[in-house]
């Protein structure tokens, strides 16, 4: 097979199409399956959207292609104390709109992201206040040390103060929120990035443009970029081959192959650090959408036991993933900081356990549930969904699949929807690449007082778990930092709060004279773009 693992070309090429960006304009055309769900860089943590608008907004800090922490806004930082930091600013930087960011800007960001509707609460409530020193410095005070603050930020776009408040945009709005008087930020933006939106339809294309008071100078010599999401992956696919577009994502694992065959395109891939599970509501008395009436069979122990050892993860990988993904049991895959890979013992498979304890536990005949998915989110998304629901009917469980799209499908199953499932397929990525964004957003009870939980839709809550969140989160002592991280992981995989599936792969393909970086978060930063036509 001739796959071929990403690499940027040479960099004598890289320098002579620099030198030439200046004089001749590069059109670089993508498409995903979806689209980003927002303008709103606050309004939704989610990795395609927060990636897409990483182009045109920036946070104080960044990654480069090999996901090092890079400064953007800062261009420095350092500890005064544990719990102080001091970051400096990058003078002579202008927003889209010809303003200038400042300190106000930062704090401005962060109170917004703190408001009611923001997707990023979690992640500003790291910070409990943040000191203006002068126009261009700011103290950044945590309640307890955040060894990963720096790369948390990274994630944290700022706004433009004056701006938002011009436009009525100072509170976040999501998604679902678009249309709503104080919710221009959602269809509009006024970023610092090299990239600035021109032309956005929802759903059908967006257009951005090189913008030339950018204070950076990126490798990239595209001028032009259109953006289309391209919901079937055979016309994605169709799409690439006949010219149309110049790389689309994912692609079905199925035609690398014909992509490598193909004169004039190639296939990307590699392991990406996002881990796909599967959870399950244990906090409702009564599972919505359920046979069961009365009780949550979530609750029992022996239940989640049994849908965990009822699930083939090497099948999967082998039928729906064609051997292109790595069956898992942590909630965070091997890139990530806190990974340790003596605790990745994956459930095994065991349909007559499985059968043993749905008996044990009052359901010899089984029982009917409702499942949710996406059907345009992750690789190969509905068909694991309906692989895993096929394995489930085996041990006498019947799965009532809902697949649809992100949109809907978040707008439903997320805390904007009141965490609506009994049983549900996710996938994460930490954005600071370490395991404590793992920890505050999906296995910490939910709290919405300290916004942690957020996306912790089942409610698993273990208050050991709560502490070693924590603990995790203040440990600056590796080993014993790493310690507290295993007894966590452990605690989760005995009491069965979620059933890890696999981390996917990264599945790009690109026209030849296009390169490309593929970052390990599946973001498409398109300051690593060069088009060499």
């Amino acid at each position: 097979m001739k796959i071929r693992s990403l690499a940027l070309l040479g960099a004598a090429a890289i320098a002579i199409s620099a030198m030439s960006a200046q004089v001749q304009a590069k059109t670089f055309r993508y498409a995903f399956q979806a689209d980003a769900q927002s303008l709103d860089p606050h309004g939704l943590n989610e990795t395609f959207t927060l990636g897409f608008l990483g182009n045109v907004y920036e946070g104080l800090t960044g990654y480069d292609a090999q996901m090092n922490l890079i400064p953007l806004l800062a261009t420095k930082w350092e500890t005064v104390s544990p719990t102080v930091w001091r970051f400096h600013l990058r003078k002579g930087v202008k927003f889209h709109d010809g303003g200038t960011f400042d300190a106000d800007d930062v704090i401005f960001t962060w109170k917004r992201a703190t408001s009611t509707e923001s997707g990023q609460k979690a992640r500003a409530s790291l910070i409990s206040n943040i000191r203006k020193i002068d126009d261009y410095t700011v103290e950044i005070e945590t309640a307890g040390p955040v060894p990963t603050l720096a790369r948390e930020l990274a994630w944290l776009y700022i706004m433009d103060k004056q701006w938002s408040e011009k436009h009525n945009a100072t509170e976040a709005a999501k998604p679902a929120s678009a249309g709503r008087e104080n919710a221009w930020a959602t269809t509009h933006e006024n970023g610092t990035g090299p990239f600035r939106v021109v032309e956005r339809q929802p759903d059908v294309k967006t257009v951005m443009e090189r913008f030339e008071g950018y204070w950076g100078k990126p490798k990239t010599n595209v001028t032009k970029v259109i953006f289309t999401p391209i919901s079937q992956a055979a016309t994605r696919v169709a799409a690439l081959l006949s010219g149309q577009i110049d790389l689309a994502y994912p692609v079905p694992v199925q035609d690398w192959n014909r992509l490598n065959a193909a004169p004039g395109v190639k296939a990307l891939t590699g392991p990406e650090a996002r881990t796909i599970f599967l959870g399950m509501d244990q906090a409702r008395d009564e599972l919505t959408n359920s046979s069961v009436k009365g009780k949550n069979p979530f609750k029992d122990i022996r239940v989640r036991k049994a849908f965990a050892h009822a699930i083939d993860l090497n099948a999967i990988k082998r039928a729906i993933m064609r051997g292109a993904s790595w069956p898992s049991g942590l909630m965070w895959a091997p890139q990530v900081n806190g990974y340790n890979p003596k605790m990745n013992v994956p459930y095994k498979y065991d349909p007559a356990l499985s059968k043993k304890l749905l008996a044990e536990a009052g359901y010899p005949d089984g029982f009917t549930v409702g499942m949710d998915c996406p059907n345009n989110r992750y690789v190969n998304d509905e068909k694991i969904c309906q692989a895993v629901a096929s394995m489930l009917a085996k041990v006498g469980i019947k799965v009532d699949l809902l697949a649809q799209p992100k949109s809907k499908y978040f707008a439903k199953v997320t805390a904007s929807g009141g965490y609506n499932t009994p049983f549900y397929l996710l996938g994460w990525t930490p954005g600071s690449m370490d395991v404590h964004n793992v920890f505050v957003n999906l296995i910490a009870c939910r709290d919405k007082e300290r916004n942690r939980g957020k996306y912790n839709i089942g409610d698993y809550c273990n208050k050991r778990v709560d502490e070693l969140t924590d603990l995790i989160a203040a440990e600056t002592d590796p080993k014993k930092r790493q310690a507290y991280i295993d007894e966590g992981a452990a605690i989760l995989k005995k009491e069965y709060g979620y059933i890890p599936l696999h981390q996917q792969p990264l599945s790009w393909g690109v026209r030849e004279d296009v390169s490309v970086a593929q970052r390990a978060d599946n973001v498409m930063d398109i300051r690593n773009v060069v088009v060499n036509r």
